[in-house]
């Protein structure tokens, strides 16, 4: 899988919200399953972690940022 044209979601600084990514939730990390929203709120306070920033969306959802959609 290429990331190319793609920002990992793996530096807190690149996230910010109204920021529409996709990300893995916590019962989805054995089968990779992205959920796709748009950023609430950042939950992870260090400046990096390299699973993914973890994010809430405005539906909800929590889990961590594999993917940021360029718009």
């Amino acid at each position: 899988m290429t990331t190319e044209g793609k920002q990992s979601g793996t530096i807190r600084e690149q996230i910010q919200p109204r920021l529409k990514v996709r990300v893995v939730q916590k019962q989805d990390q054995r089968s990779g399953a992205l959920t796709e929203g748009t950023v609430q709120n950042i939950l992870t306070k260090s400046p990096q972690h390299p699973h993914g920033i973890k994010v809430r969306l405005t539906s909800g959802v929590v889990g961590r940022v594999k993917e940021i959609i360029p718009t």
